[in-house]
């Protein structure tokens, strides 16, 4: 007998329908909705969606969806996952990106409020990017936040920020919820964080918990291979696969946090089954801060590719660094990271030969 429902906004996608399997069991239902944008899906729903699973095409901004929804399904936990995701293209496409993740979101919770429903937990995946340019720590110790790059900055190739005081920035400090200010530096992060807030400020009024999950750069098995605005780790894997050199850009210095596919799931499902009150935000990451040009050398070299180059071409709205620390997550989730970058590299150049048929 089915004794909760989990629907998943966005449950075609490479974490929703992992995130599906994770969540599925005989006393579970799940309800998967994803509008199959032709972008991230070309062949519709993903294979390893469960068998049992409800699934329907859908799109959040539209509310007769929503209403049609809620009169067969009444979940006990939401996991909202349906985004549009791309930094640069948000920038060109900011209404598209508004209307998608800003109004989907409204749109879901009017859903919810004319079905007079008030889910025992709500889960978001947001996203790192609504930090912008963090904390950075400078040669004198002064701890600032460092503005965005804008052209002028770039185009004269000074990547790393300058601190108040005119001194060089020498470190970049990991997030934290409770420590960093979201400052976010693109479209895309600025509705993010309008997720964020849009989902606390309902929740904080009808006493359903939340739990804010902000993801630094996934990656792994089941990653779009066709998407030109997510993945670069996918991305560097297949020039390298093809025998290519990976162009990395700025000067190589770029950090980011990637965490493997199957640490953000464990995460999340975490979050679905939680049953602390009140509103947690904490950041889900590996723990691991690595260059660019590191991760480059470290896929080239598994694959036996030519070095990787440095191009000096940047991506406008960009943040130069981005890292975890996980220590929060640890702490409310159980939240421990499984899977370094070495092994992760290793899985997914396993991987995509089989999808490519290569």
């Amino acid at each position: 007998m089915t004794t909760r429902t989990i629907l998943i906004t966005g449950g075609a996608g490479f974490i929703g329908s992992r995130l599906a399997g994770e969540l599925s069991d005989s006393d579970t239902e799940i309800v998967l909705v994803d509008s199959l944008h032709p972008q991230v899906h070309e062949g519709g729903w993903p294979d390893n969606v469960p068998a049992d699973a409800r699934t329907l095409p859908f799109d959040v901004t539209v509310p007769s969806q929503w209403d049609a929804l809620f009169k067969s399904v009444r979940p006990d936990v939401v996991v909202h996952l349906a985004a549009e995701t791309g930094t640069g293209q948000s920038l060109r496409e900011s209404s598209r990106h508004g209307r998608v993740n800003v109004v989907g979101t409204t749109e879901l919770l009017d859903g919810l409020s004319r079905a007079e429903i008030v889910p025992e937990r709500i889960v978001l995946a947001s996203s790192r990017a609504v930090y912008g340019e963090g904390r950075w720590q400078a040669e004198s110790g002064e701890v600032f936040y460092a503005p965005a790059r804008d052209l002028q900055q770039l185009d004269s190739a000074k990547w790393d920020p300058t601190a108040p005081d005119g001194s060089t920035a020498v470190s970049p400090l990991p997030h934290r919820a409770r420590e960093t200010e979201p400052r976010p530096s693109n479209v895309y992060a600025a509705t993010k964080l309008a997720q964020e807030h849009i989902l606390a400020a309902w929740a904080g009024a009808f006493g359903s918990p939340l739990s804010v999950l902000r993801l630094q750069n996934v990656y792994g098995p089941g990653q779009s291979l066709s998407n030109p605005y997510t993945g670069i780790v996918s991305l560097f894997a297949r020039l390298a696969l093809a025998g290519e050199s990976i162009p990395v850009y700025e000067d190589g210095g770029i950090v980011r946090d990637f965490v493997f596919i199957d640490d953000v799931v464990a995460a999340l499902a975490a979050a679905a089954r939680s049953t602390t009150p009140g509103h947690s935000t904490v950041d889900i990451g590996s723990g691991e801060a690595l260059t660019l040009l590191e991760v480059a050398n470290e896929i080239a070299g598994q694959a036996g590719a030519a070095e990787p180059r440095v191009t000096g071409q940047y991506r406008l709205g960009d943040v130069r660094a981005a890292s975890a620390d996980v220590t929060d997550a640890g702490e409310l989730l159980g939240y421990v990271p499984q899977v370094r970058a070495r092994e992760g590299v290793r899985r997914l150049l396993e991987w995509i030969p089989s999808v490519l048929g290569s």
